[in-house]
């Protein structure tokens, strides 16, 4: 066997044993099919497919928005937003999703 077919053999062993299973949306959920989204954390957040991961972004900022009576969305910011808190996230596992939405949304205004 070549060296460098050996060392891409090696490349493609590392990376399939360091991929991180992704989580579908759905295991979150309680028997009867609902996620508490005051308690999801960013950990679950950034372990689920980026599908669901950016799903999640719209339905928070739905949610918020009908908190604050607001009726239009401004969808190049809320796609920022949405990718700024899913990278927090990543960064901060730690926290719930809300608090990582808390954070962005407080040095948003700053």
């Amino acid at each position: 066997m070549s060296r460098q077919l050996a060392m891409a053999i090696s490349v493609l062993i590392l990376s399939v044993c360091g991929a991180t299973a992704q989580t579908e949306l759905s295991k979150y959920a309680d028997a009867k099919g609902y996620i508490d989204v005051q308690k999801l954390t960013c950990a679950q957040l950034a372990g689920t497919y980026q599908e669901d991961a950016d799903f999640l972004g719209v339905w928070y900022s739905g949610w918020y928005n009908g908190l604050a009576k607001k009726h239009a969305i401004n969808v190049p910011r809320v796609k920022d937003n949405i990718h700024n808190v899913i990278v927090y996230c990543k960064a901060h596992q730690d926290i719930t999703v809300i608090k990582a939405i808390d954070i962005i949304l407080k040095a948003e205004k700053n």
